[in-house]
């Protein structure tokens, strides 16, 4: 299996449709690889399915930079997506030969990354797979909260989209929001958010599939091994 570093990504896989990965909160982009979930989706990058690029999260000196407002944290968020449209979505369709859609994929944390890219971006980023991640930022830091955090919280824009670009939206965008019933998954406030959010997306007439797990699927990695097997072949 092909394993790779070029310019801050590391890449795994020959051939197939490209992914994003994003770690969990604070990780970095050899994370999946530690944490087994590269080894959990061989089978797809051995067969040439699939090809993932995994990044860091940043989220250190953003989204859980304590000593900053809420809203410098999102104007921060800017600079991430920056690089990420700026320098890794080039990476990805060099690599890959051209242009291409991309899928997006997130843990805990990085499940909310990949969700606001997906609905940010979805000229780019059209399928978002999304497991025990967190869809309203409101709680999460301090100060006035202004238009940097609003464009970034995924509860706050959805909940307003309307005309042609929510039927844009309904036309371009899916997301898979997956979550267990187990331990943590409560007390981090993946399974509320969660469930409130598909419902949003529901509303709102927004592609998407909730897929809940049993009290044997916490909110850790095993669950997320177990998860990402399951779901990427639907999808490469």
């Amino acid at each position: 299996m092909r394993r790779e570093e070029a310019d801050g990504v590391l890449i795994f896989g020959h051939w197939g449709r490209p992914v994003l990965v994003f770690p969990a909160q604070e990780g970095r982009r050899y994370e999946w690889e530690e944490r087994g979930m590269v080894a959990a989706v061989a089978d797809l990058l051995e067969a040439g399915r699939v090809k993932l690029y995994c990044v860091d999260s940043w989220d250190s000196a953003i989204w859980h930079d304590e000593w900053l407002p809420l809203e410098e944290r999102a104007r921060r968020h800017g600079q991430y997506e920056d690089w990420l449209l700026g320098h890794v979505v080039p990476l990805i369709h060099a690599d890959c030969g051209g242009a291409q859609e991309i899928v997006t994929t997130g843990v805990s944390f990085g499940a909310f990354h990949a969700a606001n890219l997906a609905l940010r971006r979805g000229d780019t980023f059209p399928l978002a797979v999304c497991l025990s991640g967190v869809y309203d930022l409101a709680g999460l830091g301090w100060g006035e909260r202004g238009d940097s955090v609003y464009f970034n919280n995924p509860v706050d824009y959805v909940s307003n989209l309307h005309g042609d670009h929510l039927e844009w939206l309904r036309s371009h965008v899916s997301l898979l929001l997956v979550v267990g019933r187990g331990a943590w998954e409560e007390s981090t406030g993946s399974l509320v958010q969660t469930q409130r959010f598909a419902s949003l997306l529901a509303g709102k007439g927004i592609r998407h599939e909730l897929d809940m797990w049993g009290e044997d699927a916490p909110h850790d990695w095993p669950a997320w091994r177990a998860q990402i097997a399951h779901h990427l072949p639907r999808f490469v």
